[in-house]
């Protein structure tokens, strides 16, 4: 490797470029792949990547959001920050819907963005790419954000950044630099060694004021977020010791085994809500049960967050214990250890099999579900998207382990799917890794199809296609006398769109022939796979998502 002394953050201070010290902090920092979009403002920076190639990987997309949601997808996936490159102004604002999704989802995510000569930031000259205010502009998407102005200090605002992202709320990272301050060089020290961050103390009195309530609790709730993908285990022992029912949409499915009983999602979830006397909330927002299923004052609710701010965000909670949910846990496991309930598994089995009944009315989507179900392994990732099943799958999909199961988060932002799972895939090449999507998402990013193939990555996607934003035109029809408008498509066929990539490709036209595709997918692992599902429109899911209140 060219100037290997360079790059090695072992060695002493040297002189290096802003660019090169940047690369040096992010090999010291673990990060081994970088997912980017070249261009003009970041050429020192890529030439220094180049340098570091036995050390950090480049991944190039065909667009900026591909390369953002390909480092999201890789951060969800692995719970580890990811990294990705993109140009100023334009470049910025293809990438922001992934950043904007990023900071909803609290996923660890650091974007490298170029910027303008320095000495012309801010003074409208009309420089390539110039955009007013782009620093102001990213600090609204993100809560940590700088510029490196000189290469002794691009290593130590790296690190800054990626402690940022940890600690707390996690969340994506911006560093800026500038054009001409990437290939500036300088004797720059010698790049620090990475600390693990430090453990916050735990305030043992609300784990005794919580221990109380949940040891009171005769119909204890517990429900998990994003925020408890990390604490799993301890999740899981807190319900079976509390035999408390454990509640995840979303970004909490996978915290506690599908096939436990105590493991609900949203419509037998808001019927428990209803008769709670405790609720545990375990790094979630409790956004369906403030806003929409109500609380009164004979429900306590007790918050697990990071983030100091957001417990009273709603409403005061009973209790609030700040600090990452699994130490949290682990110290109200040890105080409610001498806890024996008796089981609650056949009144959960006999609720299950009766919702499930209910859920028979999705019929269509619950068959291919299952056709999927079969096939993925056990430990493999399912990404979803704003469509029909993926809306279906929140519901009805079993979910055995953490970070398995990938949805959008608040922003639900169409077309994130293909990508974003993509990046998973890239990131756990051990797994198999499933995007579902339909015909009006996956053209948001399908073309990063030349990205699976160029760096062969062996995603599958299973594409739905009814030839409209499906959504859209079932409430246009439902809601607005059948007015119709903007909603109906005009598709390729996917099969030979795949194809014209280099892609492998098939056509599926029910549930026994999408499993039969999807088994010889899985088999793949030297590239990409598209599967076509014709489908026509499918029975609607909202009425097991939007609820009606049931208390207060």
């Amino acid at each position: 490797m060219a100037k290997q002394h360079k790059m090695s953050p072992a060695s002493a201070a040297v002189r290096m470029t802003t660019a090169e010290a940047t690369v040096s902090a992010l090999i010291a920092h673990g990060i081994q792949t970088i997912y980017a979009l070249p261009g003009v403002h970041n050429d020192a920076l890529f030439d220094a990547l180049f340098k570091a190639a036995d050390h950090i990987r480049v991944v190039h997309t065909r667009h900026e959001q591909g390369a953002a949601y390909l480092a999201l997808g890789a951060a969800l996936a692995t719970g580890e920050p990811q990294a990705y490159s993109v140009v100023p102004g334009p470049g910025l604002l293809n990438s922001a819907a992934a950043l904007l999704t990023a900071y909803g989802m609290n996923a660890p995510v650091l974007a490298l963005v170029g910027q303008i000569p320095q000495s012309a930031i801010g003074r409208g000259l009309g420089h390539l790419h110039e955009i007013r205010d782009q620093a102001g502009i990213i600090a609204r998407l993100v809560d940590f954000s700088a510029r490196i102005r000189a290469p002794a200090q691009a290593a130590g605002l790296v690190a800054r950044a990626l402690h940022a992202m940890r600690t707390g709320r996690p969340g994506p990272a911006v560093v800026e630099c500038a054009i001409d301050v990437w290939g500036r060089s300088a004797l720059v020290p010698a790049i620090a060694p990475v600390l693990p961050a430090p453990l916050e103390p735990i305030d043992e009195d609300a784990i005794r004021d919580a221990a109380k309530r949940l040891a009171a609790a005769k119909r204890p709730l517990i429900v998990a977020g994003g925020g408890a993908q990390g604490a799993a285990a301890e999740v899981t022992q807190l319900s079976q010791l509390l035999q408390a029912p454990v509640l995840a949409y979303r970004r909490g499915r996978g915290v506690l085994d599908s096939r436990d009983p105590l493991s609900v999602t949203l419509p037998l979830g808001r019927e428990l809500w209803g008769e709670a006397d405790v609720v545990l909330g375990v790094g979630t927002r409790l956004f369906y049960g403030y806003t929409q299923w109500g609380i009164d004052p004979d429900l306590a609710v007790i918050r697990i967050d990071a983030d100091a701010n957001e417990p009273e965000r709603f409403a005061p909670p009973a209790v609030a214990l700040i600090g990452d949910a699994k130490p949290i846990l682990r110290r109200l496991i040890d105080a409610l250890a001498t806890e024996h309930r008796s089981s609650r598994r056949a009144e959960m089995e006999e609720r299950q099999a009766k919702m499930r009944r209910r859920l028979e009315k999705l019929a269509p989507q619950l068959a291919f579900l299952e056709a999927i179900r079969t096939e993925l392994p056990e430990d493999g990732i399912f990404v979803d998207e704003v469509t029909q099943l993926g809306f279906a799958a929140r519901l009805l999909l079993p979910v055995y382990k953490p970070r398995t199961f990938l949805s959008p988060g608040y922003q639900d932002n169409l077309g994130w799917g293909y990508a974003t799972a993509l990046g998973a895939q890239h990131a756990r090449r051990d797994v198999p890794v499933l995007s579902i999507t339909g015909d009006g998402g996956f053209l948001f990013t399908s073309n990063e199809l030349a990205t699976a193939v160029h760096h062969r990555i062996p995603l599958s996607v299973v594409v739905f296609n009814d030839g409209a934003f499906g959504n859209v035109r079932r409430t246009q029809e439902e809601q607005f006398g059948n007015r119709v408008i903007a909603s109906d498509l005009t598709n390729p066929d996917f099969v030979r769109y795949a194809h014209s990539f280099g892609a492998e490709a098939e056509r599926a036209r029910n549930p026994q022939e999408l499993r039969a595709a999807l088994k010889r997918a899985f088999k793949r692992r030297d590239g990409p796979t598209l599967i076509e599902v014709p489908v026509s429109q499918m029975p609607s899911p909202w009425e097991f998502i939007h609820m009606p209140r049931v208390r207060g």
